[in-house]
């Protein structure tokens, strides 16, 4: 397994694309200067409200909606944040150190919400879950801070580890080292990554995480609610941080000072790592030239087609999303019953992937080809079972139904991904109005002859899409060639996938557009 990182650096905002063996996982963007309401920022807020029917409360943190609290996402160790707090909003707690800090008593799982917090009180919150379409934030008051080896647990003194991790002996030496390392009442949870670090490495995180706390506190003093008093790391570091391993082959980066600040932080967390990250100064779009705009436009669409010739058509509604597969014109040597098992394979495979890279949390029902034979839906459920092993997101499959449905449901912390693949008309704009295709290309080699003609302009490049790129370029003697001898200079010409079917532009030598 082979993962790449593409990073496209745009005016409004950085563009995330994550490849395993160069096909599209995942896509995230960061819009420049929205990076608040992230899941793992700290708020101070303000109760506004509790609600005993629902055993919960709704919080200010800022948001143009009350950011919602249930009392199991308090955490047992509430009464001691909370005292942690309000003595550190009082000047009363100094320091952020835990050493002499005394716990209270965990609060009882069964507990009311309007017995331990009460309205209008300052409250220390974390980020559960991003606002996601009316909702606004879901929060929960059992602080963690995730570290690349290591995640931080204040007030707590227990050390738990990754059931990923199966050898017990790394697992014991792995507890032994951070039992040695971590200071009194702060708990920590051992990630999969951490499996054969030196100590050294486990004891630079920890640091690092426990420097994190001490900011917090911090900003805590003096603070009035609502407030951020620490904000989760940026999405190009958080992905770093959680994915970057031996698999990760290549960061490539169209921002040189993306790039330096890259290579910074994958030094102080993987030294050596840092050769990874290359910059990409070429002139066709980043994306364009690792395939992911192509894979964006087939994979966001309504209609998601399959290799084979089959397609899935995806819904959303309110409640649940829906997907179904269809075979298209796959055709079975073997009969019907091979042909539905091929396809469905295939499909499972895919879904996995689309669930992954667009995020699609909640209820999922899957009309899969019908199956008759009993062994081929159980080798369906195991494939998808197996696909979906590799989703970071907690999520549960139901066994295919008696229909051949099966159910899915996955954890949904932040906003489905949704890009709207469809384009405006390129020959009308929208006004049902149309001029003839057969003068766009008179119309462009107009244009070069004004440009390189007239004004001798050099090193001219020509942006199109595909298909005109071919209509231009075909041929022995062609269009271009028939251009060189007219006008003694190279004119190159490139495709473009984001180009609408009928829009060009002109760059010149230093890849800037030029204005007709």
């Amino acid at each position: 397994m082979g993962l790449e990182l593409v990073v496209d650096t745009r005016s409004s905002g950085t563009w995330l694309a994550l490849l395993k063996d160069g096909k599209l996982i995942e896509l995230h963007e960061e819009q420049g200067g929205k990076t608040e309401f992230v899941v793992g920022d700290i708020y101070l807020g303000r109760v506004r409200k509790v609600v005993p029917s629902l055993n919960a409360a709704f919080v200010d943190v800022g948001y143009e909606k009350d950011a919602f609290l249930h009392y199991l996402d308090l955490g047992p160790q509430f009464n001691s944040l909370n005292k942690f707090s309000r003595d550190t909003l009082r000047n009363k707690q100094s320091v952020a150190d835990l050493l002499y800090f005394k716990a209270e008593k965990d609060i009882p799982k069964d507990g009311k919400i309007k017995e331990t917090i009460s309205s209008s009180a300052p409250i220390l919150v974390q980020v559960a879950k991003e606002p996601i379409s009316a909702k606004g934030p879901r929060l929960c008051s059992e602080i963690t801070l995730a570290g690349r080896f290591l995640v931080l647990v204040p007030f707590s003194n227990k050390v738990s580890i990754s059931q990923k991790i199966k050898d017990s002996a790394e697992r014991k030496r792995l507890k032994d080292v951070v039992n040695g390392i971590r200071p009194k009442n702060f708990g920590v949870i051992i990630r999969t990554v951490a499996k054969g670090k030196k100590v050294e490495a486990i004891d630079q995180d920890l640091h690092s995480l426990v420097d994190k706390w001490k900011k917090m506190h911090e900003n805590l003093k003096g603070a009035k609610p609502p407030t951020r008093v620490l904000g989760e790391i940026d999405k190009t570091s958080s992905i770093l941080r959680d994915l970057l391993n031996a698999d990760f082959k290549a960061i490539h980066v169209n921002d040189p000072t993306m790039e330096t600040s890259m290579k910074e932080y994958v030094s102080n967390i993987a030294p050596g790592r840092e050769k990874i990250i290359k910059g990409y100064s070429g002139k066709v779009a980043i994306f364009e030239r690792f395939g992911v705009t192509r894979q964006i436009k087939a994979l966001f669409g309504k209609k998601v087609p399959l290799q084979s010739g089959g397609y899935l058509i995806i819904e959303h509604t309110e409640a649940m999303h829906v997907i179904d597969v269809n075979s298209g014109n796959r055709k079975g040597a073997d009969g019907q019953e091979s042909n539905a098992l091929s396809t469905n394979i295939e499909a499972a495979q895919e879904i996995a992937r689309v669930l992954q890279l667009r995020d699609m949390g909640g209820i999922v029902c899957i009309d899969f080809i019908d199956m008759h034979e009993r062994a081929n839906n159980k080798e369906l459920f195991n494939v998808l079972k197996s696909a979906m092993s590799k989703d970071r997101a907690k999520h549960n499959i139901i066994p295919p139904s008696k229909f051949g449905v099966v159910e899915i449901t996955r954890q949904r912390v932040r906003p489905e991904t949704d890009i709207n693949t469809s384009e405006t008309c390129p020959t009308c704009k929208g006004t049902g109005e149309v001029h003839a295709t057969i003068l766009y290309a008179e119309e462009i080699e107009n244009n070069i002859d004004y440009l390189v003609g007239t004004n001798k302009e050099r090193g001219v490049t020509l942006e199109v899409h595909p298909y005109l790129e071919a209509f231009f370029t075909k041929g022995i003697i062609s269009r271009r060639i028939k251009w060189f001898f007219k006008y003694k200079t190279w004119i190159s010409v490139r495709g473009n996938s984001e180009n609408h079917f009928l829009e060009y532009s002109f760059k010149n030598k230093k890849n800037e557009e030029i204005t007709l």
